[in-house]
């Protein structure tokens, strides 16, 4: 630990950590409850669609089958080889249905779990960004914001999403403020651990990772190339078992998934291109590609490739529409409350309670634009929330627009947010002895401020490097 860092952990009083803690305990229980609530207010919920897939698919596995299609196993009692979706989340779930937990209440139980366990890190991560307020405020918003608590209720794999997303942001600012191999270690990992999990997700690796490393200005040249070595390498070292035992049994290259060439024919056809579903996906499209089922799935996955993308290129002139149509849903610019109708019947979340996390979230937006500029002024890098944006923009400007797909990036608007409330609430509170600060740990000093993506000025007292 550094010099810095034991000072302001020497200058803040035992009773003020307690305290810390005991309120971040508070958050997550309020969390855990609401989630808890709503599994136990629809106990008799029957899983469909993706959830069907990895309830199943993680019970499969605990019972010594391997990945297996859930579907074709079920349905027409084949054994098939699959990797249509990452394998971590299958993992996650896996665990509860090795001691036991192998119904879909039981796993929905164990996504409130973990759900509980991505506020306490969303907390530990806005600690890192702006100081201890900044944590329980985020850690509060996360609790209770219903476009996170969803995904866990149904067992989806976005309930996972928060977790890492948060994970991957606290490696990244941990290694902000103290560059160095354990750090970009750690920060590496982590991102290997969440592509697993989400493969689109991988990008972090390039839009955080890459920039992070080589903007570190207190390193030389050299030293930023070999921890990005580092930092890569600890991303590939976590990813290359799945990637290998893929590569051993399809006939195509498959790395983490093989279902985007069937993604990407659901969401290239006139039913998605034109009309009221412009942006969105259509199954029938998906049906209507030329796929020889004979064929393994790596296979059937380049055949529905090359239809889509075959259908891509005689409608060029069309794309820049549809793309900016996917965008927009995703993002709840395009027909916010038909996409949130959508939702409601194909992925049956529930209906009032997306109406009020539309609305919680244009709320962050505003929110978010003020944290952007307050950590710019305090000399603090916005580029890791940024590129989790990023992130989710190319993955569904190539896929389609949905709204749990916003989820990674909904982990940043929370933790901008925080700043802001924290700024706000700074404006009433703060006292001219420094109590209010010392009380709720305002932001920590910054070690290695980041070259670029910082605003032009001196920083505030407290936020300069020693």
């Amino acid at each position: 630990m550094s010099t810095g860092r034991q000072a302001d952990q020497r200058a803040v009083p035992w009773h003020a950590k307690w305290r810390w803690w005991l309120w971040l305990g508070f958050w997550t229980a309020v969390g855990l409850g609401i989630r808890l609530g709503t599994v136990l207010g629809r106990p008799h919920r029957v899983a469909g669609g993706d959830a069907y897939y990895y309830h199943n698919a993680a019970n499969l596995l605990v019972e010594g089958k391997g990945f297996i299609n859930p579907f074709l196993y079920y349905g027409a009692h084949q054994s098939v080889q699959t990797a249509s979706f990452p394998p971590g989340f299958v993992f996650v779930l896996a665990v509860a249905a090795l001691v036991g937990f192998k119904s879909y209440f039981a796993q929905r139980i164990w996504c409130c779990i973990i759900g509980a366990a991505a506020i306490v890190v969303c907390g530990l991560t806005g600690r890192e960004i702006g100081g201890r307020r900044v944590g329980l405020i985020a850690a509060a918003l996360i609790a209770v914001y219903p476009n996170i608590w969803m995904s866990d209720e149904l067992a989806l794999s976005e309930a996972l999403s928060p977790l890492l997303v948060a994970l991957v942001l606290l490696m990244a600012y941990r290694f902000w403020k103290r560059p160095g191999p354990r750090t970009v270690l750690w920060f590496g990992l982590s991102i290997g651990v969440t592509a697993l999990a989400r493969d689109e997700l991988s990008l972090l690796g390039l839009f955080i990772l890459v920039p992070m490393v080589l903007m570190a200005k207190t390193l030389s040249w050299r030293r930023r190339l070999a921890l990005l070595g580092v930092g890569a390498a600890a991303g590939v070292l976590i990813v290359a078992p799945w990637v290998g035992y893929n590569m051993s049994r399809f006939k195509d290259p498959v790395f983490i998934s093989s279902g985007l060439g069937v993604t990407l024919a659901s969401t290239n056809c006139n039913a998605v291109y034109y009309g009221p579903m412009e942006g969105y996906w259509a199954w029938e499209c998906a049906l209507a590609a030329p796929i020889n089922h004979s064929e393994d799935e790596s296979v059937q996955g380049s055949e529905a490739e090359s239809y889509a993308l075959k259908y891509v290129r005689s409608h060029e002139a069309r794309l820049p529409v549809v793309e900016a149509a996917r965008v927009g849903r995703a993002f709840g610019l395009y027909h916010p409350v038909q996409q949130i109708q959508l939702d409601s019947r194909v992925e049956t979340r529930p209906y009032h309670w997306a109406l009020l996390g539309l609305g919680m979230y244009y709320g962050m937006l505003a929110l978010s634009v003020a944290g952007v500029v307050i950590l710019r002024r305090r000399r603090i890098p916005v580029l890791p929330l940024l590129a989790v944006g990023l992130d989710v923009i190319v993955s569904v400007a190539i896929t389609f627009g949905n709204t749990r797909y916003r989820t990674p990036f909904e982990v940043s608007l929370v933790l901008l947010s925080a700043v802001t409330l924290d700024w706000i609430w700074s404006q009433f509170r703060a006292h001219p002895d420094g109590d209010d600060l010392e009380m709720t740990g305002g932001p920590e000093p910054v070690e290695a401020p980041f070259e670029g993506v910082v605003a032009a000025g001196p920083a505030p007292a407290g936020l300069r490097a020693p």
